[in-house]
């Protein structure tokens, strides 16, 4: 069997500091899994210490983003993306996934707005984005943050006017999607006469 001080310190068992390569004659006795570590290669690990150029929170769209975070995960911080629509934002920049967000110049910042601004003018598909054939243009897009919320009131009150059953029962406050309502979703509303003594 192999010692593995032996291993660290290029052969020698007497526990010095000195630490040599692994030579292939050296390999020759030990497993596998041994002599493979030794000739692969780590990745270089980041900086444990953030330099003065990392912004810890961002402020992209009306949303604040954690710079912490790897930039694909902290997009989706921002309302109307998710991690697949990120992802594809980050490789159409791109941009290096395992950058930390606040890691990211602002040229790379700038780059990946655009694309979420406007993606199919770089070839993100229709049946990728959220909002595909809209009523009053017809058009698709991917709507975030405010937009979406705007776009979400305005679907509500066409239904409503259009006295859509949907449109009814949000305007109700009541279950939409044919659920029971006999036994649950009780709380929040109105309770009815009580019984006099």
């Amino acid at each position: 069997m192999y010692d593995k001080h032996a291993l660290a310190n290029g052969g020698s068992n007497s526990g010095g500091s000195r630490v040599q390569s692994c030579s292939p004659r050296r390999l020759l006795g030990l497993p596998l899994c041994v002599a493979s570590l030794c000739a692969v290669e780590l990745p270089k690990m980041g900086s444990l210490i953030a330099d003065d150029a990392f912004q810890h929170i961002l402020r992209v769209l009306n949303t604040n983003v954690d710079g912490k975070q790897k930039i694909m995960f902290a997009m989706t911080a921002i309302r109307g993306i998710g991690r697949r629509f990120a992802n594809i934002a980050c490789k159409k920049a791109e941009v290096d996934m395992g950058k930390r967000a606040g890691e990211l110049s602002a040229a790379e910042l700038e780059q990946l707005m655009v694309i979420v601004a406007n993606p199919r003018t770089f070839k993100i598909p229709d049946w990728f984005l959220n909002r595909q054939k809209d009523h009053k243009d017809g058009k698709n897009s991917q709507l975030t943050s405010s937009a979406l919320d705007t776009k979400l009131r305005e679907d509500l009150e066409r239904l409503k006017k259009i006295r859509n059953h949907r449109g009814l029962r949000h305007y109700w406050g009541l279950r939409v999607k044919g659920q029971h309502t006999k036994t649950t979703g009780r709380r929040g509303r109105t309770v009815g006469v009580a019984k006099k003594r």
